[in-house]
């Protein structure tokens, strides 16, 4: 039992966090329906990618075994079989499935969509160099996406763009440290063969450029000014700022994990940064 929790990452749930964006930035925090349906969201997204998680760790089973750290996982290691994997990551699809449209059809649409790519990635999208990382970063879109449909609230376009790029950001970074760091990448990950540290480098600057322009974008658009009566939001870019060099050095000098969620534990500044972020916006949102 305590193979099959390991195997379903629940330290990789943190990514789910991102179905709470749309609950803060609308203002519904003080709001006690919409808090539960978006901490539905965020139990429905658990299950999904738990499931999705079970799927990958089967077909790169032999793969994983080759690794130096993955070839511990559950699977991989063959303490967990193949039939006990394959029925749970199952059951959890079904739950997921079933409790997202007890939320409403459109986050039962999103969660099945989100299942599908995530199906399709495994399978064959993620030996596509370019093509892997966007699905990757397709996934944390969804996510957000998921948090909006769930309490009936519009993203603005803004936001989702930066979600969008950010995410493209953090794939392209943990396709850098692989690449960087194993012996022989493509033995790991068919895709790292199409890839090349210079090329890299360039996906990380143009995503994060890309970034910081959407959120400042975001923060002081006629939009945004209007919905929250001014341009506050614009005081947390340095944050922002601060938070994406940070990343960006990091990953430059090899000093970050291949996993966001475990590189945010990892880097104390970084961590520091993302929770200050945080604090600011729900004070300049909440408190006036």
């Amino acid at each position: 039992m305590t193979d099959l929790i390991r195997a379903l990452r629940p330290y990789q749930w943190s990514k789910n966090a991102l179905v709470f964006a749309a609950l803060v930035f609308a203002q519904r925090l003080g709001d006690p329906r919409q808090v539960a349906q978006a901490l539905a969201a965020f139990a429905v997204f658990c299950a999904a990618s738990s499931a999705v998680y079970l799927l990958n760790d089967v077909v790169d089973r032999e793969r994983d075994r080759r690794h130096p750290e993955k070839s511990r996982r559950p699977i991989a290691s063959g303490r967990i079989g193949v039939p006990v994997a394959v029925s749970t990551a199952a059951l959890l699809a079904a739950a997921a499935l079933a409790g997202s449209w007890a939320v409403n059809a459109r986050l039962a649409a999103v969660v099945g969509g989100y299942l599908l790519l995530q199906g399709a990635y495994n399978v064959a999208l993620k030996k596509i160099p370019i093509v892997d990382a966007l699905c990757v970063a397709a996934g944390f879109l969804l996510r957000a996406v998921a948090g909006a449909v769930a309490i009936d609230e519009p993203m603005s376009s803004w936001l989702l763009i930066c979600t969008t790029f950010v995410a493209v950001f953090i794939s392209f970074a943990k396709r850098r440290h692989e690449y960087r760091t194993l012996a022989d990448g493509a033995a790991h990950r068919e895709s790292l063969s199409g890839y090349s540290v210079t090329a890299l480098d360039q996906f990380l600057v143009i995503s994060a450029a890309a970034t910081l322009l959407s959120y400042a974008l975001y923060t002081t658009d006629e939009e945004t000014v209007a919905k929250f009566g001014d341009s506050r939001l614009v005081l947390t870019l340095p944050l922002v700022i601060y938070g994406l060099f940070r990343y960006l050095a990091l990953v430059q000098r090899d000093q970050i994990a291949g996993d966001p969620s475990l590189a945010l534990m990892a880097d104390r500044p970084l961590l520091i940064t993302v929770a200050l972020w945080g604090l600011v916006v729900v004070v300049l949102l909440y408190f006036r």
